[in-house]
This record gives C-alpha cells, structure tokens and sequence, in this order.
C-alpha cells in the first residue's frame, strides 16, 4: 500500500490520468492525495471531479481556492470570468452531485505525521489550533447556511486574523489563510502576493520561512504557490508545480518521499 500526494491538478485530466498511470496506483491498495484546487483553467475539470469523487476511500482531498470559487458560482453568489473553465461541470447532469460532495470535503487533513492544507498555516498557529480552525469552516459549508458563508467569503471583508473574530469574518479570515496564504510577517499579516519567494514585500516572508513558527511538529503537504514550484523539505512537500502554466504535475510518495512528474507541455493559464 501507498500514499502519493498530487498537486494542483486545475482541471488537467489528461495528465492526471499520466500521471496516476505513472505511478501504477491500485485503488483497491493505495490512496491519492489531493492538495486542492481540483478545478478551473485546464480543459476538463468535471472529469477530474468524477474520477475523484468515484474513488471514495481511496482518495482524499482538501478544498482549494478555486474550489470555493466553483461552489459560489454554482450557487450565483459570484460570475465566472472568461478565464475560467468550470462551465462542464455547471452544465454536468450530476452537478448537484458533484457539489455536495464537494462542500462536504474538508479543509485540512491530518494522518500521522502528515498534515495536508492547499495553502499555508499563520505562524501562530499550532496544529491542533489550525484543526479546529478548520473544523468551524467545514462545519458551516457542509451545512445549511453555508450559501450565506459563501455570500461573505467573495463579497464581505477579509479581515487579517485575530483570534477575537467572531462570526462571517472568523470565518473568512480561517479560509483565507488555509486557501491563500503564500507569505506573511513574522507577527501573521498576509499578503496578497503570489509571485517568487525571493520577490516577496518587504518584511514578507514565505510563511514556512517565519522562524519559530508554532507548526512544526508535523510535514505540511500544500500546493496552491506555482512560482514556488517543486519545494521539499524535511517539514514541507510543497507540490504546485505549475501545471497549468505548462510545466509539471506532480505526485510524491509519502513512504519514501519518490517525486513522479508529467509534462504539462500547453500553458493554459
């Protein structure tokens, strides 16, 4: 039996199927690991959804970014924009399907000495804290307001963290962080820039890189930072690797750490 991590797939389920080729996966022994950002700018994010979603046990995910997006526009709460391409998955017969199950899939997941987020974790935060950070999230989104969560993610305001929010902007800021988060400060003040680690703003850091962060018992899988690339670390399996901007998909093998790739060779974003 193993256990291979998969980065941002966005979509491309061309090279998904090459790569889950690649690495000969048994879904009745091994389990597929999904980062998030599962749809969205590669041309067939509804196959990508049903292959995930009929393997059950077999595979487990995070929501990304572009995830949240796809359920807010199935919902009208936000349009979908010339550069997307979600539009087989509203059209899908099944996509009433397809989104329940999507909103009922968390945002963190940890198993051993693994935890698996799509974006990053605040300085600040210990594990056990972003756990149940998270858990306040999933709860509403798997529930019956989380049309209303929905509503305040993409148009209310996205408050920097600060353990004294309360309510919609709790709410917000926690999916920020789990869903955005490339670099902050040292004291957790996030930016909004997604470019090269080594271009980061003034007194921004790649969150990973704040020292004596409160996280570190555990090996953080994530994707959602293409121009970080390919980053491994002994407490870091960073595994974007831009395959929609016509560069890798990867997965990683969690027992022994073995990188597997596919050519992304059409930029698509």
């Amino acid at each position: 039996m193993a256990t291979y991590a998969i980065g941002d797939v966005q979509g491309c389920s061309t090279q998904l199927n090459q790569l889950v080729d690649r690495i000969n996966f048994d879904p009745a022994a091994d389990r597929l690991w999904f980062v998030g950002d599962l749809v969205n700018r590669g041309s067939n994010s509804l196959e990508v959804l049903r292959y995930i979603k009929q393997l059950g046990p077999a595979a487990q995910i995070v929501l990304g970014n572009h995830d949240l997006f796809l359920l807010a526009v199935a919902e009208d709460i936000v349009t979908r924009r010339p550069k997307d391409t979600i539009q087989d998955v509203l059209a899908a017969a099944d996509r009433a399907e397809l989104m329940a199950w999507l909103r009922r899939q968390p945002l963190h997941y940890r198993e051993g000495s693994f935890l698996m987020i799509h974006a990053g974790l605040l300085p600040q935060w210990t594990i056990g804290e972003s756990a149940g950070f998270a858990g306040e999230v999933e709860a509403v989104l798997a529930g019956p307001d989380y049309r209303s969560f929905l509503h305040s993610l993409f148009h209310g305001p996205t408050p920097q963290w600060n353990s004294s929010l309360t309510g919609p902007e709790r709410l917000v800021s926690i999916t920020r962080v789990l869903t955005r988060l490339r670099t902050c400060t040292p004291a957790g003040e996030m930016s909004g820039f997604s470019g090269p680690p080594e271009q980061a703003p003034a007194g921004y850091l790649p969150w990973f890189r704040i020292p004596n962060r409160k996280n570190v018992n555990a090996t953080v899988i994530c994707g959602h930072w293409a121009a970080l690339g390919l980053c491994i670390e002994p407490k870091l399996l960073a595994i974007d690797s831009g395959c929609v901007w016509g560069r890798q998909l990867t997965a990683i093998r969690l027992e022994d750490r073995t990188v597997f790739q596919v050519d992304c060779s059409t930029r698509l974003r």
